[in-house]
Parts: structure tokens; sequence; C-alpha cells
């Protein structure tokens, strides 16, 4: 005697034929976003990943750390100063973040390392020079 082998039909599940049975009806057609691929896919996930797209779509902003504070207003005071519209203003840049920086090492600031030196002035002004010329 010969074994009967089963025949190939596909399985449905229940769940799977609601969903295909409602597709067919158009109810899924006026989600927003229907056709399009889910934002992200390519995007590495960390454990804060919801927290961070929250905060993204909600257009909030989460207070740095001070000394994290301190060294993107470094960075920007040294874009400024290299910017300035004179000499004059480029050192009163570099002068008023140094005093900062030189406040922050001394009393020390809550977060990472501060990793963080005052500009060398005369330097930067004499960058300045160069680039106004």
């Amino acid at each position: 005697m010969s074994e009967r082998k089963p025949v190939g039909l596909p399985f449905e599940s229940w769940i799977d034929r609601q969903i295909r049975e409602a597709e067919e009806r158009g109810e899924f057609d006026d989600l927003p976003g229907k056709g399009k691929p889910l934002p992200n896919l390519d995007r590495h996930l960390d454990d804060m990943w919801w927290i961070k797209q929250k905060v993204e779509s909600e257009g909030l902003s989460m207070p740095l750390p001070p000394t994290l504070a301190l060294r993107k207003d470094a960075e920007r005071a040294l874009a400024e100063a290299r910017g300035a519209r004179s000499e004059t203003e480029a050192r009163r840049i570099v002068t008023e973040i140094n005093e900062r920086i030189r406040a922050a090492i001394r009393t020390g600031l809550q977060g990472p390392p501060l990793n963080l030196m005052p500009f060398d002035e005369d330097e930067i002004v004499a960058e300045w020079r160069r680039a106004h010329r």
C-alpha cells in the first residue's frame, strides 16, 4: 500500500483570515501611511529609542548637564569669534567664554568631565586677522 501524502494546502489562521477579509472590504484603505514603509526601520534602536522619539515628535528639549552645556557654548563662542565683525569683538567673545571655563575648572560642574581648557585669545585673534585680510 502506498502512503497518502497530505495535500499542500496553505493554512490560514483565524486572525489571518480576519485581516485578509478586512483588507478585501477596504477597512484599512484610509489608514495614515498606507503603502508607505515604516519610518526609521534602518536606524539602530537603543534602549531609550521610544523616549528619544517622543521628545523629537513633541518638539521637547532635554537640558544638558552643565559640563556638556559649557562645551557646547564654547564651540559656539569659538565659531562666533572667528566670524566676528571686528578684532575687538572676537577678543571679547573669547575672553567671556574663557572666564566661564576658568570658573568651571575652579568650582567644578556636574556632569561628565569638562575636558575643556581656556582658548588662546591671541591665537584666535590672529586667526581672525588672517581670515579677514
